[in-house]
């Protein structure tokens, strides 16, 4: 058998230390690094993205999940390195479950469910990471936090068998609703929660209502009902007009009778949240921002609508801002669900005085006064109290509210003649509008507006003393008037004759002049501002 063949000794040195060149001069191999290793000089990104990959290839890698964990509470959502570790974290968990790695598989062997219990606490304490994210002013932060947290829930109920009741009323999704009308949590994500996933869909809907619910059923604050205000405010849906519900977050419930399949099942949900609300400890604002509600949100979300009688009387019969907001409420119910609501005129005649025209509300008031004495079926004597209450009232208001009140007047005397008088028995005291005795009275404040010192409301003042040609006027066109449209109104036009101004320009005007030959102003002599 023939030997090797050596080769020349200098030949072999010249290899070697080509060899040596190229270990000096080629690129390194690369090299996959455990946990151990460290960072890699790739940057976070890369060594997050490596540890991912490492964890879902094997079993052995779990402890990766601690690593990339400890990254999301070193950086606390504050830098970029904490939400690429928390994204990661969420595909991690998310792939876990979809494998069945956090399910106890039955009879497995001790070792098995004490791994499945290891990753089961890791997932807790990744999400009390994230819930504490939601409270974070960035926006970018608590948005990322909400999407990662309802990506959790979605494979939970989708993954772990936890599709019922229990894990959207006692587990993640109850910790999220918690989180979100927490005292230190922003709007901004509160009507983001509510644009993208209270609003489309049905299921993440229904479980808020149960949510906040059984939240409120065991304490109140003020700030805790502001939240949840604001969270029902952002909510557009009208449950009542909707006839199937079929979109749906999580997995869509098996049970064809499951209450989510149902509209009464949906309403008496919000009905008990919203009793929930309305029975509690609320302050003035919370009751103003509930009665703009009523008419256009909350009534369609009431099986029985009569349950709103109590807080809709006490909110008018409170008097001043909050029985102007409670007239729409009422106002819905009478004509859309025909209930009674004894001596309402008597109550809505007693709302009528000086602070009326002077109100922010003035507008809405009118138009909802407007609607209450339209019909011609009205006793014409109580229409005339109205009539007359509010033509004294306009003697002392503003030029914006006495425009509003001329035509309206002139609209009910076009469709109400007989409560055109000559005497004035009227008794401004009397709080029935049945026993004023408007009905025998005359209008003459509106013949003392017409002199005055407004050219347009000496304008709008005359119409009624011309002929009733004109079917009626659209209040429409006066309500919004403001000081502020008047005066641009008035500065805007044209001037066609220059106003005579004085010759001289005074020095002073509110304090009297040392040279005597100064002629002191006019105000000086009436009144002294030393």
């Amino acid at each position: 058998m023939p030997g090797a063949v050596a080769k020349p000794t200098g030949e072999r040195k010249k290899k070697r230390k080509a060899v040596e060149v190229d270990r000096n001069t080629a690129p390194k191999p690369k090299v996959k690094k455990t946990e151990k290793d460290g960072p890699r000089s790739g940057g976070i990104e890369e060594e997050v993205l490596l540890l991912e990959s490492q964890i879902l290839e094997s079993r052995q890698n779990y402890n990766s999940i601690a690593t990339l964990l400890r990254h999301v509470q070193i950086g606390n959502g504050q830098d970029q390195a904490s939400i690429i570790a928390a994204v990661a974290l969420c595909r991690v968990f998310c792939r876990l479950m979809a494998l069945g790695s956090l399910s106890k598989p039955e009879e497995a062997p001790r070792s098995e469910i004490t791994i499945v219990q290891w990753l089961r606490g890791q997932l807790e304490a990744y999400k009390q990471l994230l819930l504490s994210f939601l409270s974070m002013a960035d926006l970018v932060v608590s948005s990322t936090a909400l999407t990662l947290l309802m990506r959790l829930l979605k494979g939970e109920t989708e993954s772990l068998n936890q599709a019922s009741d229990d894990n959207w009323r006692n587990g993640t999704f109850k910790s999220v609703v918690s989180r979100l009308i927490a005292a230190d949590t922003t709007d901004p994500i509160r009507e983001e929660f509510a644009d993208k996933y209270l609003q489309p869909f049905d299921d993440v809907r229904y479980f808020t209502f149960a949510c906040l619910t059984d939240i409120l059923a065991d304490f109140q604050t003020e700030d805790l009902l502001d939240n949840v205000i604001t969270i029902m405010n952002c909510l557009d849906v009208e449950i009542g007009e909707r006839t199937s519900f079929d979109s749906f977050y999580a997995e869509r419930p098996k049970e064809k009778t499951h209450k989510v399949h149902s509209l009464t099942a949906h309403k008496k949900q919000a009905q008990e949240l919203w009793l929930k609300i309305l029975n509690g400890n609320l302050a003035k604002h919370q009751r103003k921002h509930i009665l703009g509600m009523v008419s256009h949100q909350i009534a369609s979300c009431f099986t029985r609508v009569e349950l709103l009688m109590d807080f809709l009387t006490d909110s008018f019969n409170a008097g001043g801002s909050l029985s102007l907001l409670a007239l729409s409420g009422l106002f819905h119910l009478m004509q859309e669900k025909n209930l009674d609501y004894p001596h309402f005129y008597t109550k809505l005649y007693a709302l009528l005085s000086s602070e009326i025209l002077h109100s922010k509300h003035r507008s809405r008031f009118f138009r909802l006064l407007n609607i209450f004495l339209s019909s011609t079926h009205l006793p014409a004597a109580m229409v005339a109290s109205f009539i007359k209450r509010l033509a004294r009232l306009s003697l002392f208001a503003h030029p914006s509210g006495i425009v509003v009140v001329v035509p309206w007047i002139y609209n009910l005397l076009k469709s109400h003649p007989s409560c055109e008088g000559m005497d004035d028995p009227f008794d401004m005291k009397e709080p029935d509008p049945m026993e004023t005795n408007a009905i025998d009275s005359s209008l003459w404040e509106i013949h003392t507006l017409q002199s005055h010192y407004h050219p347009n409301v000496a304008t709008i003042a005359k119409i009624l003393s011309e002929q009733f040609t004109k079917q009626a006027y659209n209040l429409e066109d006066f309500l919004d008037h403001s000081y502020s449209s008047m005066l641009t109104a008035e500065l805007s036009k044209e001037i066609k004759k220059a106003p005579a101004v004085e010759y001289e320009i005074p020095k002073k005007i509110l304090f009297k002049h040392t040279d005597p030959m100064q002629r002191d102003s006019l105000l000086v002599s009436l009144w002294d501002f030393t």
